[in-house]
């Protein structure tokens, strides 16, 4: 089904499109969402999630369903996928005097040499979110399981603890990441309730199918649509597919607490683009292709990458890059996404890519029609160059 914007919202059409699409007052970034919208589950299948396309270049929404993201695709458009892999952040444990306690890991952490405590056991250094009816002070040791304690070292102001795990290998968690899966439950958003924590469905179906490089605590949900068969077919279109790495943190969910979205400060995150995914970029450019982001963080990626010159640069560092109305893309043409929360730097990002009423007339009808939101909800493409 194609609904034009002009069709759906004939008496609002030449005004809004005839203004500035530029505000940087967070209340702009607002719209309601009851909560039976919110999405709990993923769909039955990844790929069979409804797909809501928003054509910049002939002001139209079309309805479909994922899998239907092939016929948008052509030989020689390249798509980039975020290949990070979450991680089990969160362990549930008890304080010495009993009392439960919550660690959520913030980032993967950071192996050191063997620990004095004997043989087979191991250190490693983290920054950390910590729940409990009463707050644990530094020195106090915090036990998870027979292999798997931490121990609290310091505070930063603003409530982060710093942490060191210390863990002992077994037949059966032969390293750090197992040893968290052995232990640790998948990361949900608070937006998606379980009373008794992650399931196994959530263990696997809050992952893409390509996730590769561990280190996100939370997914880049624009790509738990792919199947392998989705991108087997792209493929053979002649599609090209690319990876690029960020890993997810925490701040992905931190609330934007200032009048002025300009004032927000962005999280840093740790990004990776290859020389191989580099050249394809700029390759497909070079010769006429369009680049698909899947997820934001695939935009933030290749446009923090991009030089002066408009072309993509390895990169294996931090990205800060904070994208809202007025940023002028440089390699993004298109973006598939999920459907982000109110006034969030996620909804300035896709804002920024295809306009704020745009973008805002088309959630509006989402949530009229039914659609998924967030993280297990359902697609968005935003085509801006067909």
């Amino acid at each position: 089904m194609v609904v034009t914007l002009q069709q759906h919202y004939p008496l609002l059409f030449t005004l809004i499109y005839s203004m500035p699409d530029k505000s940087y007052r967070l209340s702009d970034y607002d719209y309601h969402l009851p909560q039976e919208n919110i999405a709990q589950h993923p769909a039955h299948k990844r790929d069979q999630s409804r797909l809501l396309v928003v054509d910049k270049t002939g002001d139209m929404l079309e309805h479909r369903k994922f899998t239907d993201i092939i016929d948008y695709l052509r030989s020689g458009d390249l798509i980039v996928v975020n290949d990070t892999k979450v991680f089990p952040a969160r362990i549930l444990g008890k304080k010495i005097t009993g009392g439960r306690v919550e660690l959520f890991l913030l980032e993967f952490p950071r192996q050191l040499s063997p620990c004095p405590e004997g043989e087979g056991w191991h250190e490693a250094t983290a920054i950390a979110l910590l729940k409990s009816s009463k707050r644990p002070k530094p020195g106090v040791t915090l036990h998870f399981s027979p292999t798997l304690t931490a121990e609290v070292v310091s505070y930063q102001e603003d409530g982060k603890a710093n942490v060191r795990l210390h863990y002992r290998l077994t037949a059966s968690t032969t390293d750090l990441e197992s040893v968290l899966e052995a232990h640790g439950q998948v990361p949900l958003p608070p937006y998606i309730s379980r009373s008794q924590g992650s399931t196994g469905e959530d263990s696997k179906r809050y992952q893409t199918t390509y996730a590769k490089h561990t280190g996100s605590v939370a997914a880049p949900t624009a790509g738990l649509h792919f199947s392998s068969e989705v991108l087997t077919l792209l493929q053979q279109k002649g599609v090209v597919v690319e990876h690029i790495t960020l890993h997810v943190g925490y701040g992905t969910f931190a609330p934007v607490r200032t009048d002025d979205i300009r004032d927000h400060i962005i999280h840093r995150e740790y990004i990776s683009i290859s020389p191989t995914t580099a050249a394809a970029v700029n390759r497909t450019k070079k010769n006429g292709g369009r680049i698909w982001a899947v997820g934001t963080t695939s935009v933030r990626t290749l446009e923090y990458a991009t030089d002066e010159q408009g072309e993509v640069q390895p990169i294996d560092g931090v990205c800060d890059l904070f994208i809202y109305p007025g940023y002028r893309f440089r390699t993004v043409d298109n973006l598939i996404t999920n459907f982000h929360l109110p006034q969030s730097s996620l909804l300035f990002l896709v804002s920024a890519l295809a306009g704020r009423e745009r973008m805002l007339h088309a959630y509006n009808h989402a949530v009229e029609l039914g659609y998924r939101f967030f993280s297990y909800g359902d697609a968005m493409a935003i085509i801006t160059k067909g």
